[in-house]
């Protein structure tokens, strides 16, 4: 009968707990709030590259600038089609007696209009003009989304790679501190033994709390990096990710002539300075397009009589039609035209200039990244090989510590030494890597 009791009171117990860990928020293991998912995922720089296109609202509304362009062009093109509208018109003029009424330019007292009007504009300089800058205008707009969509993934690369390195430093930071955790194991046994003074302790203790400070900034820096390049590729920054490290694999370098011919045939830059060049020069025509005439056709069919009717009482037909041709020629505007004429040129010159700025800028940028490229990939065995010296050196002022025939300061120096080359090789790796980025960035293969 006990055992029965204890038995219920155990399943009582328990499916109280379930219940409370079910409902109660507290009893689940918890997320960051709002986080979309859990697990980790791996993520290499064209799958980081493609997240931060699909989450960017400055992307987002660079193609909406396209879209908005398409729209002005298709504006701009139906103005240069015939239209055709409905009008529908009634005039009452004061009577005085006669058919006309009071006004002589009237034929009644009561005018019904309701007429088909079919619009055609024969001959506008202006307009045709206005329909090419729209076409200037969206190729400007499709430029300008390539600028951003570059800007972006220079942005990506540069925080890629940040947290890459960020992660290897803060490997090369726990290297050091478990280095420096040996080497206070070995002063400790030393000292207990009477081979070193105290003091070679407090050295090497004051070495590890150094290197423990160094693992938490690197670890700090590690976090930062992670949250920078996580707000570009999620819309919850809080997603858990690795980055793939492909910091080993260094490419080699193209011919400078290979990347120069590139970027001037893919440079959003140099196309947007082109096309902005265009659009002031169509400009400078819809300014002298004002010195044209204009002509224009107008077709007219319906009704324009003194009822509302198709046939009046005694069988006349009032339904009919009406044709106009209109020639509009600019004779005196007290020289406005001319100052816009001026006006829309000093623009166009402007925009040259930008566009041969815009050319010496691309070319300059791309042979200061070359250069750059080329000096860190110079570097990258020399770091490994001192990297490689660094870690012998290590090992023998240890050993030679450990006989009695160096100092302790020259083991911490050793340490020193090491940690800081291991990250150097590691800066070197990433800024290789980054500037390698940056020209494919400019040149459009990335």
């Amino acid at each position: 009968m006990r055992k029965t009791q204890f038995a219920r009171a155990i399943w009582h117990l328990v499916f109280t707990a379930a219940i409370f860990c079910a409902t109660n928020p507290l009893g689940r293991a918890q997320s960051p709030a709002g986080a979309a998912q859990s697990g980790s995922i791996t993520i290499d720089l064209k799958d980081a590259l493609q997240r931060a296109r699909d989450n960017s609202q400055q992307l987002q509304s660079a193609t909406l600038d396209i879209h908005i362009a398409q729209e002005d062009r298709s504006q701009a093109k139906a103005a240069l089609l015939p239209t055709l509208s409905y009008f529908n018109q009634y005039i009452y003029t004061q009577g005085n007696g006669t058919p006309p009424g009071v006004f002589v330019s009237n034929d009644g007292v009561h005018i019904y209009n309701s007429q088909a009007q079919v619009h055609q504009e024969l001959f506008s300089a202006e307009k045709l003009a206005q329909y090419r800058q729209t076409l200037a205008a969206q190729a400007f707009s499709a430029a300008k989304r390539d600028i951003v969509e570059r800007g972006l993934t220079a942005t990506v690369v540069a925080g890629y790679y940040a947290a890459v390195n960020a992660q290897r430093h803060a490997a090369n930071a726990q290297r050091a501190l478990d280095e420096a955790q040996h080497f206070m194991d070995i002063t400790d046994k030393l000292e207990k033994g009477g081979e070193v003074a105290h003091s070679d302790v407090l050295h090497a203790q004051l070495e590890l709390q150094k290197r423990q400070i160094e693992l938490q900034d690197a670890r700090l820096a590690v976090d930062k990096s992670r949250i920078a390049v996580a707000v570009l590729m999620f819309p919850d920054y809080r997603i858990d990710f690795n980055l793939l490290d492909d910091l080993d694999s260094t490419a080699s370098l193209p011919q400078y002539p290979d990347f120069e011919s590139l970027a001037k045939g893919k440079s959003p830059e140099l196309r947007a300075a082109e096309e902005n060049l265009r659009q002031e020069q169509y400009g400078v025509s819809i300014a002298r397009s004002a010195y044209l005439p204009t002509l224009s056709f107008d077709y007219f069919f319906g009704i324009n009589s003194n009822q509302f009717a198709a046939h009046d009482p005694e069988g006349i037909n009032h339904l009919g039609s009406s044709a106009q041709a209109t020639l509009n020629i600019p004779v005196w505007d007290w020289f406005s035209t001319r100052s816009k004429v001026r006006q829309a040129d000093m623009r166009r010159q402007q925009a040259q200039l930008d566009l041969e700025l815009t050319q010496k800028q691309l070319i300059s940028n791309l042979h200061s990244l070359y250069l750059e490229a080329q000096s860190s990939l110079a570097q990258i065995d020399s770091l490994r090989n001192s990297m490689q010296v660094a870690a012998e050196s290590l090992r023998l002022t240890m050993l030679r510590y450990e006989a009695g025939e160096v100092s302790v300061l020259e083991v911490v120096d050793a340490q020193s030494t090491l940690a800081d080359v291991r990250n150097a090789y590691d800066d070197g790796l990433s800024r290789y890597r980054l500037a390698l980025a940056s020209i494919q960035t400019l040149t459009g293969t990335i």
